[in-house]
């Protein structure tokens, strides 16, 4: 049996603040309550990122663990509802598609509706895929609802320091201990290696069993101090470079994030309460950073409300996300460009898997072996669906297009491309986070089109496809119908204020 390598974990110390560190601060706290003495250390001086603004639907499961209310957490974070992302221009530069996060259609139990679909497209039988889905068509149509037994899968666009600012408050109401500080050095032991303390430049020092890196792109314990090295996924993803910009509303908020491509990389309109949330992201081989600043204030709508805030990153991970007594959550522990808002779940995913193996008697190499394993499977799904996106496309109309179709392809996601492209079915594995929708929703998007369909479906008579495919659609559309304006649902239930 692996032993374990201290002593029993009573006192957790959280480096960092920001969306990370107040997401971990409040779960421990709150699930964790008095078993353990939980101090967060953050400088008022350092500031973070700030930019996460979209969600995907997780988050909602995250918020129902802290028994948060809904709607007094959207009220506090300006939040609006999202049930998905639109991308625009990106496989020949004048198309658009929605990635939603519904169910499409109904599938039989030897396959999936993608192929009675495919064979209604082929015989003139099936309209747009979007007609088969009920969040791709209420975000169409600017429609939502919170509809019965969760009948509405969506999530969230929230102001992220808000929602930072929201679960202080929470955290320290549950017991967490903030304290104001710059860390100067991160002590280790001499013997084992792990770390004993955070020696501040007030003078004070933080010992504690338990450490959790939050310090964003820094990495102060985790990389500076226990050097856990980092995997580079620029060759996959080249874009390394980002600026986001706030500015005024000019129209109602639309309950979708748009993604909208550009000759060398691609922005992003997030619609909040109260502004609207704005970025460019590129690959700075094609495009300078003077260069992208002005093309990002030039498409902007409405006036500005901040500086332009530059940021570079390199896509990739830790080799180990948990090292000795200290686990990474956050930009510590990678960074996966927000092309799919997935940056806040990551965070949420490590919580919840620290939760589950929490160290009570000790931290053991077994649980550390764990975590990572499955860390790295997370980031590594992530990084294959976003790499979808930049590889199956038609665009050659830049440099930058050109150089993603040259791209290497992890052999991981070319089965998937392979198996879909000629038999129309998806495989995932059982913890992945992007499901068999989206990945049907995203391929069929990019001009990915399967060859050909599972051949049960032509033990249907051709008049009861039709049938099967127009009880959907029509499901669809009295629902889509029914349903209010986003911005008046928004408006009415969670305190929205002005939206223009």
């Amino acid at each position: 049996m692996t032993q374990a390598s201290q002593s029993a974990v009573r006192r957790v110390v959280i480096a960092g603040g920001g969306t990370a560190g107040w997401m971990t601060a409040a779960a421990i706290a709150k699930t964790m309550g008095p078993t353990v003495d939980l101090t967060l250390v953050e400088s008022e001086m350092i500031g973070t990122v700030g930019v996460g603004e979209a969600t995907i639907p997780p988050l909602r499961t995250f918020n129902r663990l802290l028994d948060i209310p809904e709607d007094e957490f959207m009220r506090e974070t300006k939040a609006t509802f999202k049930l998905g992302i639109q991308f625009e221009g990106w496989t020949d530069g004048a198309d658009s598609y929605i990635h939603s996060f519904g169910t499409t259609g109904r599938d039989h139990w030897t396959s999936g509706f993608q192929h009675f679909w495919k064979r209604g497209q082929m015989e003139g039988l099936a309209g747009p895929l979007s007609d088969y889905c009920l969040e791709y068509k209420a975000a169409l149509e600017g429609k939502f609802a919170r509809l019965p037994n969760d009948g509405m899968n969506y999530a969230y666009h929230l102001d992220s320091s808000l929602y930072a600012k929201y679960l202080r408050a929470f955290a320290e109401r549950h017991g967490a201990v903030r304290v104001e500080g710059k860390i100067r050095e991160v002590v280790l032991d001499p013997q084992s290696g792990d770390i004993t303390s955070l020696a501040l430049d007030n003078g004070q020092s933080l010992e504690g069993d338990l450490f959790i890196d939050c310090t964003g792109f820094r990495a102060l314990l985790i990389e500076g101090a226990l050097h856990a090295g980092y995997d580079d996924w620029t060759h996959l993803l080249p874009c390394d470079r980002a600026i986001a910009v706030q500015t005024q509303s000019v129209r109602p908020a639309a309950p979708y994030t748009r993604s909208i491509a550009h000759d060398s990389g691609w922005q992003w309109r997030i619609p909040l309460q109260h502004r609207m949330g704005n970025g460019i992201v590129y690959c700075s081989q094609h495009l300078s950073d003077d260069e992208a600043r002005e093309r990002l204030l030039s498409t902007v709508e409405g006036k500005t409300l901040t500086e332009p805030n530059q940021l570079r990153f390199r896509t990739g991970m830790r080799r180990e996300h948990w090292k000795r007594n200290c686990i990474a959550v956050g930009l510590a522990s990678g960074f996966m460009e927000p092309l799919e808002s997935t940056s806040i779940h990551l965070i949420q995913r490590s919580i919840l898997r620290l939760l589950r193996m929490f160290p009570v008697a000790g931290v053991m190499e077994c649980d550390r072996q764990a975590f990572n394993e499955q860390t790295v499977e997370d980031f590594i799904t992530i990084r294959d669906f976003l790499v979808l996106h930049y590889n199956v496309t038609e665009r050659t109309d830049s440099a930058f297009w050109r150089q993603c179709q040259r791209l290497p392809i992890p052999d991981s996601l070319a089965h998937r491309i392979e198996l879909f492209s000629r038999t129309g079915r998806i495989h995932c594995a059982g913890d992945e986070l992007f499901r068999e929708n989206s990945w049907l929703q995203v391929m069929l998007g990019q001009g990915l089109l399967p060859e050909f369909y599972h051949p049960i479906v032509d033990k249907m008579p051709r008049d009861e496809l039709q049938r099967f495919l127009d009880q959907i659609r029509q499901s669809v559309s009295q629902t889509v119908a029914g349903l209010p304006l986003h911005e008046d649902y928004v408006s009415q239930y969670c305190g929205a204020g002005e939206t223009v």
